[in-house]
């Protein structure tokens, strides 16, 4: 009798067969892809399921989550079981090391798809990997609740923070996660661009949407990565408790400026503990009905240090604030509202300004090994471009919709060595003006990669020819 499988429970008879490291490597060249990828990978055709592996309603394969996808034909035709399962720590490292994919765009393309692969890079920019405004670290204990000398609006955030982790399941059992693991599936799209004079809206909008799944891997002290798959195209970020790294088809692999800093996507109900840290120094500051549902509002303001070490020449965070909306009624987060601020100042020219808005709301929370996990929800983007004259303003609105497809803690095999930045990475930070759209960015590390590497150029070609350089003089713009 067929039985179905989720992800622990096969995890665990890997556990048990014994499958050591040196012995898969061994076996084979064959790379491994991540349940994220292999979510896209999969869709032109759907090979057969190996017997005994029964296909999950609403949920990835088996195989999917995994098994090693090789990207050439199988030398010796072989598929046994045991070549079909691997240590998730050997497929953490195996990620990391191999160069990230890069997205192909077919020749002779239309307008109409240079616009879809526009709105592609948009929405991955700004929904991809956003990050948290401040940073915490999973060691933190939380404030014990004073009323003595404390404000009114600190002491009653201690008290909602309180009753939020109690909700989750509780800090004795929160503090026993070591590692987290969480797959999920996500739809993307770009409905709304509103100018002074007209507002464009996206037709057909089930038909423009893009969807794709992600993968989540998270460990105490500060260490996370997150993969996601979208339209054809991938983005990987990463922290390995000291750096954090992002890499996309369009920049490449490059540090965040800043702090060290939570992904905002486990704060949207994947992980109450980090949630609970980040509004530890937050003020409560009144109450608000969410979808029917009276909450209490704790607000997060980023200091001035951290704006400043994540500001980067013309660029400048002038703000980012954080609104967390938890549930009266049953102590959960609900609703997530985040909002910072840009300022871009160009030589010689007017400072342009982007505000970046985005409103996630939480559902479906369902207990996984006594943690409560919110399992599907929806975030609404609002970016903002104003400055210069009245009338060059110009809103852009996105939306994405997500469910999570498994959740699991303590994972065996996940290590440290999991979460180190990949090899091609340089240690030259960009700040998050570079995400901004293209037309719209200033020239810093960008401008300044392209300069040196100008330069190289005619340093080659002086070469070439022989000519003395003694007298000669080059002159960039950078």
């Amino acid at each position: 009798m067929e039985r179905k499988q989720g992800f622990f429970s096969a995890l665990k008879e890997e556990v048990v067969r014994g499958l050591s490291p040196g012995r898969l490597r061994g076996r084979g060249p064959a790379r491994s892809v991540s349940p994220g990828s292999g979510l896209l990978r999969r869709r032109g055709g759907q090979p057969a399921l190996p017997e005994g592996v029964v296909a999950r309603s609403g949920g990835l394969r088996l195989p999917e989550a995994l098994s090693p996808l090789r990207e050439g034909p199988d030398p010796d035709g072989s598929g046994g079981s045991d070549r079909k399962m691997e240590r998730w720590g050997n497929w953490m490292r195996s990620q990391l090391c191999r160069a990230p994919s890069v997205a192909s765009s077919s020749a002779g393309s239309s307008s109409a798809s240079a616009y879809q692969r526009s709105d592609l890079r948009l929405l991955l920019s700004v929904l991809g990997a956003p990050l948290s405004p401040v940073h915490v670290s999973d060691n933190d204990p939380l404030p014990h609740l004073s009323i003595k000398d404390t404000p009114i609006e600190t002491s009653s955030a201690q008290y909602i923070l309180q009753q939020y982790t109690a909700a989750c399941g509780g800090q004795k059992l929160q503090n026993g996660v070591v590692n987290a693991y969480a797959m999920g599936k996500v739809r993307m799209i770009a409905y709304d661009i509103e100018t002074a004079t007209k507002v464009i809206k996206s037709r057909n909008s089930s038909k423009a949407a893009e969807t794709g799944g992600f993968v989540l891997w998270q460990m105490n002290p500060d260490m996370w990565y997150v993969e996601l798959a979208l339209g054809g195209s991938k983005i990987h970020a990463g922290c390995n408790g000291k750096l954090v790294w992002r890499h996309t088809p369009w920049l490449g692999p490059h540090a965040a400026k800043g702090p060290v800093r939570p992904l905002r996507r486990a704060l949207q109900g994947l992980d109450p503990r980090t949630t609970a840290s980040m509004f530890a120094t937050a003020r409560c500051i009144g109450e608000k009905k969410i979808n029917g549902e009276e909450c209490f509002i704790l607000k997060l303001c980023a200091d001035p240090h951290t704006l400043k070490s994540r500001s980067e020449g013309a660029a400048e965070i002038i703000r980012h604030v954080l609104f967390g909306y938890f549930s009266q009624k049953t102590g959960l987060l609900v609703h997530l509202e985040d909002s910072h601020l840009t300022r871009i100042q160009s030589n010689g020219g007017d400072a342009v300004y982007w505000e970046t808005t985005i409103n996630s709301f939480l559902d479906d929370y369902r207990p996984v090994e006594g943690i409560m996990i919110a399992h599907s929800g929806r975030s609404v983007v609002t970016l903002f471009r104003f400055g210069e004259t009245a009338m060059s303003h110009t809103k852009t609105r996105m939306e994405e919709a997500w469910t999570i497809e498994e959740v699991a803690f303590n994972v065996p095999g996940l290590s440290m060595d999991c979460f180190i930045p990949p090899a091609e990475l340089r240690f030259s930070s960009m700040s998050e003006a570079c995400e901004l759209p293209q037309g719209e960015r200033v020239r810093t590390a960008v401008a300044a990669a392209a300069a040196a590497a100008a330069y190289r150029a005619k340093i080659a070609a002086l070469e070439k020819s022989n000519e003395s350089v003694d007298n000669i003089v080059l002159k960039m713009d950078i």
